[in-house]
């Protein structure tokens, strides 16, 4: 499989991964996969409330149940694979667990790293949240929410667990997203995977 045809997208909360998804899917043929979503999913159809700590400890317990740490990858895949013939590869995000970017490279794809400054993304999580959904779980401070980045920054000695550095480390393409606008951004983005 071309290294291209899967893309997972990783960073900082808030650096505009759903975006880059997204211009891949509108202007590049790639079916978007939010694995955040999948998680969300679930979390209601269990009835329970959908916070940052029920994410992370849903995903955590899906790759201990599993034996797979990429279990998320492989759901996108599978999505993807109802349909890969509408779509010229699946872009997922948001990859947080090493052996999410592990799974991703085993199946020939790319890693890429969204990033932006601290403030940009909170400003830009604020402004967004009720557009997106999210009001009451993004409802939060500065503080929180670079304390709720930094949880989920390093693993906790068990390796199920997020550890967004450890992704980081793993990752092909480094993008910057600062707010300079969505023509600017896409540039980026196809430069970076020389989809020119």
């Amino acid at each position: 499989m071309n290294k291209l045809h899967i893309i997972g997208l990783a960073g900082t909360n808030g650096s505009g991964k759903d975006t880059v998804g997204q211009i891949l899917a509108e202007k590049h043929g790639y079916l978007f996969v939010s694995v955040t979503d999948i998680l969300r999913d679930e979390l209601k159809r269990r009835g329970r409330e959908v916070n940052r700590e029920n994410l992370r400890g849903l995903s955590a317990e899906w790759r201990r149940e599993s034996g797979q740490l990429g279990v998320l990858v492989d759901k996108a895949v599978e999505q993807y694979q109802k349909a890969a013939e509408k779509y010229s590869g699946v872009v997922m995000a948001s990859l947080r667990n090493p052996g999410e970017a592990n799974r991703v490279h085993e199946l020939g794809g790319t890693m890429v790293w969204v990033d932006a400054d601290p403030h940009i993304r909170y400003e830009r999580i604020q402004k967004n949240a009720s557009v997106r959904g999210r009001a009451e779980e993004d409802n939060k401070t500065f503080e929180q929410f670079l304390a709720e980045e930094q949880a989920e920054m390093h693993q906790s000695g068990d390796e199920a667990t997020l550890s967004m550095s450890g992704v980081k480390d793993k990752c092909d393409v480094f993008i910057t997203n600062d707010g300079a606008g969505t023509g600017e951004l896409q540039t980026r983005i196809e430069q970076s995977l020389d989809l020119i």
